[in-house]
């Protein structure tokens, strides 16, 4: 995606907050979520994130502060989900985004803006649901340093499937527990099979882990039979959040014979409210490629686009909240962070393989790009491989303690952001979820 005037770094927006230092939502991101007010009656609607403040579309097609293209895009955001938006298209989505920004910027006058500031809902005032109605959710496995370091734990001499260079490998998810960021969940019950053990036992998950991934939302779908070419994968692509697949090891690892994740990764998956969209990402593309000495892509998984700029650098980071961080008053502890252009697959790879035997994508699905780790231990995206499958403690220094898989009270929040030389930082918000002690 070539660049435009709404990734120019010097733009300013009327609205201070927006300009502030650090803040991740600069009149260059304008993330789309559907939020409502903490208030009796209020309805879930579409919002843009500017600064700290929310946009109300449904107040901007309201009060008919866009025209043409923007128009019609901005009126498929007045329900409680952006699935009508999405399946409009590229065109749209830049036609709205080009209106907001220019509203938006700093000398900007008229009725629009007028209309723009009316609009506005403090963030600290609203709540979040999950941005789209999720026909189906799909979670790929494209880290070759996560496959690697949990394969190590199950398979010590043989860690990395044969499939794994060749395709990117993914298992069907339960769209029905895809829930928003600071929704807490219950610990799950299931079974596990304890080393050395003749017969499995039935209990609460011992091995609770968490996983720092990246996920995005299908825009335009496609017919049943109708593969996507990888030429035209990200123009059914929307935009990117932080996503956290909730997996409990032991049950997982019991389940997992023959076939893949089901009791050890359906009971939540948690989603940041604001979704990036791919043009504002698009400063922060990078050259995409498998080593020379390792197995490339087949054709239909290889573009040139996608080898130009397939990768997405966004930078990532764990922090661990357990209830003694928050009883003390102390900051959660710092577990790892990395980059998502580490990933051995991209988002383009990911949505070419999973159509391409007919399968049809809808509007609104949303698809979990898997485990993000780097090549060096302290960028692992799971518990797990901190921890080397339960045998090291992982410290928290804020309080003294460690853990080697999560406990009652723990909080864990998935952060991200964007930023390199002549750009302007971009931020993805949070996404965050408290264990709670099961129901067994």
């Amino acid at each position: 995606m070539e660049l435009n005037h709404t990734h120019d770094a010097s733009a300013r927006s009327w609205l201070e907050s927006a300009n502030a230092p650090g803040t991740d939502f600069p009149i260059q991101n304008l993330p789309l979520g559907v939020f409502r007010r903490q208030a009796p009656g209020e309805t879930f609607r579409a919002g843009v994130a500017i600064g700290n403040q929310v946009i109300d579309l449904a107040a901007i097609a309201r009060d008919q502060a866009l025209e043409g293209a923007a128009a019609q895009a901005v009126n498929a955001c007045a329900g409680d989900a952006l699935n009508e938006l999405l399946a409009m298209g590229p065109a749209a989505w830049r036609a709205l985004r080009h209106a907001l920004f220019d509203l938006l910027k700093a000398g900007a006058s008229g009725p629009g803006v007028n209309a723009m500031r009316a609009s506005l809902v403090p963030q600290a005032e609203v709540e979040y649901r999950v941005p789209t109605r999720i026909g189906d959710y799909t979670d790929f496995y494209t880290s070759i340093h996560h496959a690697r370091n949990v394969g190590r734990v199950i398979r010590p001499d043989d860690p990395l499937t044969p499939n794994f260079q060749w395709l990117p490998i993914a298992y069907h998810g339960r769209a029905s527990s895809v829930v928003i960021s600071g929704t807490p969940f219950k610990r799950p019950m299931g079974q596990a099979m304890a080393p050395g053990a003749s017969a499995p036992t039935y209990g609460a998950c011992k091995r609770l882990d968490y996983e720092l991934e990246m996920g995005f939302y299908i825009g335009p779908g496609n017919a049943l039979g109708a593969p996507i070419p990888i030429a035209e994968a990200e123009d059914h692509i929307f935009g990117m959040c932080l996503l956290n697949d909730w997996s409990a090891r032991d049950h997982q690892f019991w389940e997992m014979n023959p076939l893949g994740p089901f009791l050890g990764k359906n009971f939540c998956t948690t989603v940041s409210p604001w979704i990036v969209t791919m043009e504002a990402l698009a400063p922060f593309r990078a050259p995409f490629a498998h080593p020379a000495d390792e197995p490339q892509p087949l054709a239909y998984l290889s573009s040139p686009a996608n080898t130009a700029h397939g990768a997405v650098d966004v930078q990532l980071e764990v922090r661990l909240e357990s209830n003694e961080h928050r009883s003390r008053g102390v900051a959660p502890d710092r577990l790892s962070a990395t980059s998502f252009r580490h990933q051995y697959w991209t988002i383009a790879q990911m949505v070419a393989q999973h159509s391409v035997g007919g399968c049809n994508l809808q509007p609104g699905d949303l698809l979990g790009t898997g485990t993000i780790s780097g090549p060096t231990p302290d960028q692992a995206g799971a518990i797990v491989e901190l921890s080397v499958g339960g045998t090291k403690d992982v410290p928290l220094p804020g309080i003294g303690a460690q853990r080697r898989f999560l406990e009652d009270g723990d909080a864990v929040i998935l952060r991200g952001w964007c930023e390199k030389a002549g750009a302007v930082r971009i931020g993805f918000g949070e996404s965050r979820g408290e264990v709670l002690p099961a129901n067994g």
